[in-house]
């Protein structure tokens, strides 16, 4: 019995953390017209900005809890819109890396997902996915956002479980366009506002009263960080 669970255990760490094949380039290609297809429509956007949303205030929660900050929750809202509530310190360090980590957070987990897969990684990026939606669960408030958040991680399960390997190294390399692609958008979308005169409460705001910086630097800081994460993981996903 010891020996069959001994051997069980090292057949799951060598599939989790072992690496997988490559895909063929012709699907590489084929998931980036996907993702670039869910992000470019207005009418598509509307429905798949929800896992950007979901990224978004992830990251503003991981940020937190990683500052000392303690996290009260997090709320996922039918126009994707999101808010993540936590409690310490209104100004200094903590609060500012916490506001900023919000429309940084889609494109870095892109950035972080593509250096897993130019790896060779699929099975253990699938299944780091997986946990950080269950993580995210504990904390959401409302019940829009649990029922995004669970149909979010039931699809990775469904992949990581059932999928075979043709088929996860699509998803996953989909998934991480989605993100790459995806997380260039927002802050487009956020600069439109601003110029009509709204979205007053935005981060870059907060982040501007925060640390007295224009807000229009920490837009085009997003902008920054969203194009190079866009940049450097499309070089990794494409071998080049």
């Amino acid at each position: 019995m010891e020996s069959t669970a001994a051997t069980s255990l090292a057949s799951l760490w060598d599939e989790v953390f072992g690496t997988q094949p490559d895909p063929d380039t012709w699907v590489v290609i084929a998931t980036a017209v996907a993702a670039l297809a869910a992000v470019v429509p207005h009418g598509v956007w509307r429905l798949s900005r929800n896992a950007i949303t979901i990224a978004h205030e992830g990251g503003h929660g991981l940020v937190a809890l990683l500052t000392g900050r303690t996290l009260t929750g997090i709320r996922l809202h039918s126009d994707t819109s999101g808010l993540t509530v936590s409690r310490g310190k209104p100004t200094g360090l903590g609060m500012i890396l916490t506001a900023a980590a919000g429309y940084t957070a889609p494109p870095l987990l892109g950035l972080g997902a593509a250096a897993l897969l130019g790896s060779g990684r699929i099975t253990l990026l699938l299944w780091l996915a997986t946990i950080l939606l269950v993580a995210m669960l504990i904390m959401i408030r409302n019940a829009y956002g649990a029922l995004t958040v669970v149909l979010t991680g039931g699809t990775f399960v469904v992949v990581s479980w059932l999928a075979g390997p043709q088929v996860q190294a699509a998803f996953a390399y989909a998934v991480v366009w989605f993100l790459l692609l995806g997380g260039v958008r927002p802050a487009f979308e956020l600069q439109a506002k601003r110029r009509r005169g709204g979205a007053g409460d935005s981060d870059a705001d907060q982040l501007s009263r925060l640390t007295h910086v224009p807000a229009t630097v920490w837009l085009l800081m997003f902008h920054v960080v969203s194009v190079c994460a866009l940049l450097g993981g499309g070089r990794w996903l494409l071998r080049l």
